[in-house]
């Protein structure tokens, strides 16, 4: 089905990307992906881009909205997943294929995913933490490391 949609960096029109289940999050990236970024870069005053990763097990792509920071050329997701004691299915997908999309503003391209390593992981979680300070509550309830996520373009 022709969503009339441009295809996302690094897929052919024919390639389909499922938006987040979650109703909020869907709605958020829709009004993204609309405005060509003009509305929802920011979400309640934070910074936001888009993530598409392809599903590990269905070979989907599927997209969602995070908060980021950047470092240096880089920038950081955090898979909290509202603290959950799971990860993320998007964190899980980009394990398992680090080759992502990520839209920023109106700017798609592509990049490679990679989770933080024990010694640069506590610096870039005190740079999340102070854009958004509930990733400690979420990690206080999580009963499970929260993995900080680094994009770099690729």
């Amino acid at each position: 089905m022709d969503t009339g949609e441009q295809p996302e960096s690094g897929t052919s029109a024919d390639e389909r990307v499922e938006d987040s289940p979650t109703p909020w999050v869907a709605k958020h990236i829709r009004s993204y992906v609309e405005s060509n970024g003009q509305k929802g870069r920011l979400f309640h005053g934070m910074p936001t881009l888009l993530l598409t990763t392809q599903g590990r097990r269905s070979g989907v792509l599927r997209r969602t909205a995070l908060i980021y920071g950047e470092a240096g050329d880089t920038y950081l997701v955090v898979a909290s997943d509202g603290g959950s004691p799971n990860h993320p299915n998007w964190y899980l997908n980009l394990t398992e294929d680090p080759a992502v999309d990520v839209q920023i503003g109106g700017e798609v391209f592509p990049a490679w995913a990679r989770t933080a390593g024990d010694a640069e992981k506590p610096l870039l979680w005190k740079q999340m933490v102070s854009i958004f300070p509930t990733y400690d509550a979420y990690q206080a309830k999580a009963g499970r490391a929260i993995p900080v996520v680094i994009l770099e373009r690729a």
